[in-house]
């Protein structure tokens, strides 16, 4: 219950955060280990996630289909490097109505292999390219260690899978996708997440190169919150995606995935809350703004519930996503402590007072106590509240924006660095060797997160772990 207290982000930030997603009420566990039930206001986050991308998928040109859950065990054989890399994390089903499969079937850990196979049906000319088809579902793999929405066995997702005449075209769309991600990301979310290339230890199992974006949560650890590849004409050779091209001759597809998942859930949280809960941005919120009246007896209800009825009704058709808190059973301090953490971005009180002022309060749950607090005339209070609603998303993301810049660090060589990375992110020089890739990891646990596609230096260095000469900087971290 929301009575009981966070711990703090400073004491235990793991702790924190995995109460604050079940006090919240976003999720809880299910029985079945590694998998978790998404409670209504948590799927609420989620559709609001869901339809901010959607709404950019289809304006890139991409159109919805649904694809079987269960896939034949020989096509994910088919793609060597795919299977192998996804084999630790596969659940067969051996036995279907009592019987022992002839074959067995894997619960889809991402669905290249079958959409490769129908493509390899439905292409036969140049006309019949470019196919730009997602998929809203859920996945499973295996996972051992797993954590609320940032990692669980089964979670829910959408995958893009396109396939293309030629290479060109095919890496156009997964930059294209790749910035598409980052616009929601910033705009939506307001996590201000960075675009890079992925290193080949790092990238997507059968892909040519992955792309990603990285955001910093707080206790500066990386989260890869959506991801972008370009997977060349592998899937289409396993699968035989073949065209005739305009010369007439047989050719094979280029092809690209990409996904974003819940755990864009855990990147909210993460980058937002503080230790009274949640801090959702406005764009998201499942609730943008929560009503609580107040009255101590009959005579002052009688005079400020119709006046909070009329506001509810004129906020909720100027499209504001409002809740009235109107249980007697409960305090006015209890309702603040309780939407507070939630993390809903504007709270809005309403007393005998008020009425007769013609005003409300607003109370901002990005700035606590009084900082956070005005009263505003009920006139034109729509437009002011969503002028507030549009001024809190700003700030989020300009707050997520400067801990994240000051904590990526330049450190002056690797010893400087493996200081770095235990505390924030190190920006340096790489040979793009996997050895010092390695070396970095065995020493540090820190990992390269992405070649950062904007902000290189226009010089060569010498890389930060063996002196080598060096094209691009990478940046070292330690993730979730």
């Amino acid at each position: 219950m929301a009575e009981e207290k966070l711990p703090t982000r400073e004491e235990n930030f793991s702790d924190w955060y995995n109460q604050l997603v079940l006090k919240a009420e976003l999720a809880d566990y299910s029985p079945v280990r590694g998998c978790m039930v998404v409670r209504p206001y948590g799927w609420t986050l989620w559709e609001n996630i869901q339809q901010a991308l959607d709404k950019r998928f289809k304006e890139t040109g991409h159109v919805n289909a649904a694809f079987p859950m269960l896939i034949p065990m020989s096509f994910l054989e088919k793609e060597k490097e795919h299977v192998e890399g996804f084999s630790p994390e596969l659940a067969v089903v051996t036995i279907g109505g009592g019987e022992t499969l002839e074959e067995p079937l894997v619960v889809r850990p991402t669905s290249e292999t079958i959409i490769g196979y129908m493509y390899s049906k439905w292409v036969k000319s140049w006309r019949d390219l470019p196919i730009l088809i997602n998929q809203w579902g859920n996945v499973l793999r295996w996972e051992l260690r797993t954590k609320l929405f940032l990692r669980t066995a089964e979670f829910y997702w959408q995958e893009g899978h396109t396939a293309h005449a030629t290479e060109a075209e095919a890496r156009e769309e997964t930059l294209r996708m790749l910035d598409v991600y980052a616009d929601f990301a910033i705009n939506e979310g307001a996590v201000p997440v960075i675009k890079g290339i992925k290193s080949e230890t790092e990238k997507f199992a059968g892909a040519v190169m992955s792309t990603t974006i990285e955001a910093m949560m707080q206790d500066t650890r990386a989260l890869q919150s959506g991801t972008s590849h370009y997977l060349g004409q592998n899937f289409a050779k396993a699968f035989e995606i073949q065209f005739t091209n305009r010369e007439n001759e047989l050719e094979y597809c280029y092809t690209t995935s990409w996904g974003l998942s819940t755990r864009f859930i855990g990147a909210i949280i993460m980058t937002h809350g503080d230790d009274q809960g949640l801090i959702l941005p406005p764009r998201l919120a499942p609730v943008q703004v929560v009503m609580v009246p107040i009255f101590k007896n009959e005579a002052e209800k009688t005079a400020v519930m119709p006046v909070a009825d009329r506001i509810f009704s004129e906020l909720k058709a100027a499209g504001i996503r409002i809740k009235m808190d109107d249980r007697e059973e409960v305090t006015p301090g209890f309702k603040f402590n309780d939407w507070e953490m939630r993390g809903v971005p504007l709270r809005m009180e309403i007393g005998p007072k008020d009425v007769e002022k013609g005003s409300v309060a607003l109370a901002r749950r990005d700035k606590p106590g009084r900082e956070g607090k005005s009263f505003v005339s009920q006139e034109n209070l729509a437009a002011t509240v969503q002028e507030m609603l549009v001024t809190i998303q700003a700030a989020l993301l300009e707050r997520a924006t400067a801990m994240r810049d000051s904590n990526i660090h330049d450190p002056k060589d690797y010893e400087e660095l493996k200081q770095v990375v235990q505390r924030g992110w190190a920006f340096s020089y790489w040979c793009e060797s996997k050895e010092c890739e390695a070396k970095v990891k065995d020493d540090t646990k820190a990992s390269t997160r992405c070649i950062p596609l904007e902000g290189q230096p226009e010089h060569e260095g010498n890389c930060i772990v063996c002196g080598a000469k060096a094209k691009r900087k990478v940046i070292f971290a330690k993730a979730y």
